[in-house]
């Protein structure tokens, strides 16, 4: 049976094949179109069936699925619209092998799915593709920005309503762009020439609730495609709108845990507390937002000729993101060390000092709690892309593709409006500890619910200014197929691709106070104010501050403007600004074969990377290409542009091999090699480096590329039209996987080179991002089961077990995931509900704390109605359970200990939706 079509053969037997499902599927196969001058005439005929539903759709996922010659996951755009599911993570996680987070740095976790990671990895070691080719992307949030900065891509900016089908790779085939090393998710948008009537129209109109705000917004979308009777030519536009109101609330500890030294007077007095540890800076946080995402797609296609299709193709996401954070701090390295006030019947439980009472002491100066209050009006990120392709059929057994594209994506933070200050002065404090599982209790003496205790002087203005961060690829790639009709060779792929990639941070100012102003005078400071929602504590089941008084944003930026030095030249903020620019080619070839049961393919793709990397540090690098400085004019000290050049080229092998042993029965095996670059706050981090004590942290440019070598084995029953089972194994050896380590660097030692009159240069011991080793072994269950002609359930279950070398957690790792869902559906009604787990994984690293997320399930549910052929009423509820989110530190002097929890309430989403 010829390679190419089988598919077509696939849709037949589903009797399927609605609205663009052949050439969907080429689309994300990555490659050149691989159907016969035959195969796609009769896909024209059948398109004029359409795919409606949850049961069609979910046959023709299944029809897809099988029928790929590698591994893949498929959703539909059918599907997605009778999921709970806002954006293509949400519809993403219900699958096996895939994870989701809400967060991509040390922010906390939100109440959408923000990242996407495949066999327990992280984030950035999947590579998300729209129609074949790189995206680029940004983050609303500031550590986002210029702190963690990864490659994997931000979904807030990927609506689902963009989508035509998701197809998640979970081998590799040398025609995939390189960049995931545990896999793609390749999203395919729809095309005006695969629509089955000249004129379609869609639209949806509604709103949105969320709970703990209390408020509903409007969100719409509409689609309209037009295309001649020749079906020669289409337009297609697409826009969609969304505003949402946010409200998070939270307790954090975010100053970590300190220890008390055995010369401190509470250590003194109570000699048993020496050396043991206590939390610092622990807050009651509100995070409010205002989330408005706007955009739209547009796309051009002709066929000026029977074996020529040229297609243009713009995509614009946009996500206003106004935030306001107010964290009401008890700072406990403020009194903890003096022991004053400390009362008897304090309790120390694995060296942490986990229940203690202090006392309000008379006449003292000290405040007992620290306020930030830090409102970000005009945070945003963006996406957007535009291509022009071009599919060309030379022959009937020749196919030549071409695309060019550019894709911009940005994240800013124009304006920080912060005030910190002093508060609870001499008024007591306590706090107990309930373990990672619940809040802690805590409470500060005197008035938390007016500024009437406000103390400046032990305060501070700060805040980041101006930043714009880029992120943006402009690319050129051609892909070819020779088809073959006789013998086990079914077709030979090959292609080349070249890309320049860059991500910068080029400015940012560091506010501070104006030391000319009035700025530590109470009188100073605004006497109205407003209070944190009454139901804040209660929300996370903890007893803590929640009366809390705050300024508005108005009021910060009023503060701000008046006391706040944001000179552009005294206050940059070197420490923050990164460059990398990448020039990527590549060049593959791919066989195709079938001979009986059996089919695949075998490839090689070969890779050669040019990496020019900019980096800023307070010594120069000896190691780098080229250094400029001292520059000189920062409040923050001299510093040095260093600039990094590296070359390196890789060559990645990869087979799929597969059995159709009968009509119900299949089986796969795969390996490959992939590779995916080091993140970009990796290699570009500041570094600063201590003549003192010769050491230092920072960024490490030569790093190497991560390399996984992959093996995969499934096998799979669809043993009715809608249902199937499969199981599957696989294993990832990853080489040169980034972590955290020392490592010794030689800079110019300023002070030795001062002493000596001549240029000195040292060993430096810094701490920095170090290629290591790691592993991954997992396993894959999933059941699909139709019941009956309306109902049907879903259920899958991955086991992920991933280490670093010395037996250290690899970031992202759910050793167990699963997913259940059920459904109705018939002529008139739909629903869904659906419930996602994964237990805890490694999350990263916050202010040198290695922090944990707890396991977390989620409960949501759909509805639908179709009141007339042309109109439906839909509500999705998401977060029904109120899943609280929790973190923990872990360290070996004091075992885990608690490190924020956050409630993000639930939201409803009620839509009518209309169709011509």
């Amino acid at each position: 049976m010829n390679y190419r079509k089988t598919l077509l053969a696939a849709s037949i037997v589903a009797s399927l094949c609605a609205s663009g499902v052949l050439y969907a599927q080429d689309a994300a196969q990555g490659g050149p179109a691989s159907q016969s001058r035959a195969d796609k005439a009769k896909a024209k005929e059948l398109a004029t069936v359409t795919v409606v539903g949850i049961r069609d759709s979910e046959a023709e996922s299944l029809a897809l699925k099988k029928d790929a010659a590698s591994h893949v996951e498929v959703v539909t755009a059918e599907d997605i619209g009778k999921l709970p599911a806002k954006n293509v993570a949400d519809t993403l996680q219900r699958l096996p092998g895939v994870n989701i987070s809400s967060s991509s740095a040390s922010e906390g976790g939100f109440d959408e799915s923000d990242r996407v990671s495949l066999r327990g990895t992280a984030p950035s070691l999947t590579q998300t593709l729209v129609n074949g080719h790189s995206v680029g992307t940004g983050d609303w949030f500031v550590l986002s920005q210029v702190q963690t900065v990864g490659r994997s891509v931000s979904y807030t900016l990927l609506p689902s309503e963009i989508v035509s089908q998701v197809v998640v790779h979970k081998t590799s085939e040398a025609r995939i762009v390189e960049g995931g090393s545990a896999g793609s998710v390749d999203i395919i948008t729809r095309k005006p020439l695969e629509f089955a009537k000249p004129v379609t129209a869609e639209a949806s109109i509604g709103g949105v609730y969320s709970d703990l705000p209390g408020d509903t917004k409007p969100q719409f979308s509409g689609l309209f495609n037009w295309k001649n009777d020749a079906n020669t030519v289409g337009v297609l536009v697409q826009a969609f709108y969304e505003k949402r109101s946010l409200q998070r609330n939270g307790q954090e500890i975010v100053g970590g845990y300190n220890q008390i030294g055995a010369n401190d007077p509470i250590a003194v007095a109570h000699p048993d507390l020496a050396g043991v540890y206590y939390p610092n800076l622990t807050g009651a946080a509100l995070f409010t937002q205002q989330r408005e995402r706007k955009g739209g797609v547009i796309d051009f296609e002709i066929k000026p000729t029977d074996n020529l299709t040229l297609d243009l193709s713009g995509f614009y996401s946009k996500l206003k993101a106004d935030n306001y954070n107010r964290n009401y701090l008890m700072w406990a390295s403020q009194f903890v060390p003096s022991g004053a006030g400390l009362q008897p019947g304090y309790t120390v439980s694995n060296n942490v000092l986990t229940n203690a009472v202090f006392a309000p002491v008379a006449g003292s100066t000290t405040p007992y709690g620290v306020y930030d209050q830090i409102s970000r009006p005009g945070a945003s990120s963006e996406s957007k892309y535009l291509t022009l392709g071009a599919d060309w059929r030379v022959t009937d057994h020749f196919d030549l593709k071409g695309q060019i594209g550019t894709t911009r994506g940005s994240g800013a933070s124009p304006t920080q409006d912060v005030i910190e200050l002093g508060t609870a002065v001499g008024a007591g404090a306590n706090w107990m500890m309930r373990g990672i599982g619940q809040p802690t209790n805590w409470n500060l003496g005197g008035d938390n619910s007016s500024p009437s205790g406000i103390y400046p002087q032990a305060g501070w203005i700060f805040g980041g200014q101006g930043i714009k961060v880029k992120d943006k690829e402009d690319w050129a790639q051609f892909d070819g197929e020779l088809s073959f009709d006789d013998g086990a060779l079914t077709s030979l792929q090959f292609g080349g691709r070249y890309a320049k990639h860059e991500r910068s941070n080029p400015f940012e100012v560091a506010q501070g106070p104006n030391w000319a102003s009035d700025w530590q005078n109470p009188a100073a400071y605004p006497t109205s104010h407003q209070n944190y929602p009454g139901d804040f504590g209660s929300s996370l089941g903890g007893s803590f501050p929640s009366d809390i008084w705050y300024y508005t944003p108005g009021q910060l930026a009023q503060i701000d403007a008046q006391f706040a030095n944001r000179d552009p030249v005294s206050r940059f903020y070197f420490n923050d600004i990164y460059k990398v620019q990448e020039k990527d080619s590549a060049a593959y070839v791919q066989l195709n074969w079938e001979s009986g049961i059996a089919s695949g393919n075998v490839g090689v793709r070969y890779v050669k990377t040019d990496e020019t990397i900019g980096y800023t540090s307070t010594a120069p690098d000896a190691e780098a290409s080229s250094v400029t400085g001292p520059i000189t004019g920062s409040a923050f000290g001299d510093y040095y542009w260093n600039v990094y050049k590296h070359s390196y080229g890789k060559l990645l092998p990869s087979a799929n091999l597969k059995f159709d042993i009968n009509d119900q029965w299949v089986a796969r095996f795969a390996a490959s090699q992939t590779m995916t670059r080091p993140d970009y706050s990796a290699l570009a981090g500041s570094v600063s480096a201590d003549d003192l004590t010769h050491t230092g942290s920072g960024g490490n440019p030569k790093l190497k590329p991560l390399i996984s070598t992959n093996f995969d084995a499934a096998v799979e029953w669809y043993f009715a039209p809608r249902g199937l089972l499969s199981a599957g194994v696989y294993a990832m050896n990853l080489k040169d996987y980034v972590s955290f380590g020392n490592q010794v660097r030689s800079f110019k030692d300023l002070q030795a080179t001062q002493n000596a009159g001549h240029d000195v240069y040292s060993d430096y011991l810094i701490s920095v991002p170090t290629n290591v080793n790691g592993k991954v072994r997992g396993v894959e269950l999933n059941y699909i089961q139709p019941i009956g002609d309306n109902f049907g359930v879903q259920a899958n279950y991955t086991y992920a077990d991933g280490h670093a070398t010395g037996d250290k957690p690899l970031q992202g790792t759910s050793k167990n995931t699963y997913n259940v869902s059920g459904y109705f559906e018939n002529q008139r009604f739909n629903a869904r509900i659906s419930y996602t787990y994964r237990s805890q994984f490694y999350a990263g690293v916050s202010r040198t704390d290695t922090y944990f997320q707890q396991g977390i399930g989620n409960l949501a549910a759909s509805f639908g109605v179709n009141i007339t052929d042309w109109m439906a009423l839909s509500l999705d509820a998401m977060n029904l359970n109120k899943p609280k989110l929790k973190y923990y530190t872990q360290n070996a002097a004091y075992g885990k200990q608690p490190y924020a929890f956050y409630d993000n309430g639930r939201q409803y989403y009620l839509n009518l939706r209309f169709k011509l």
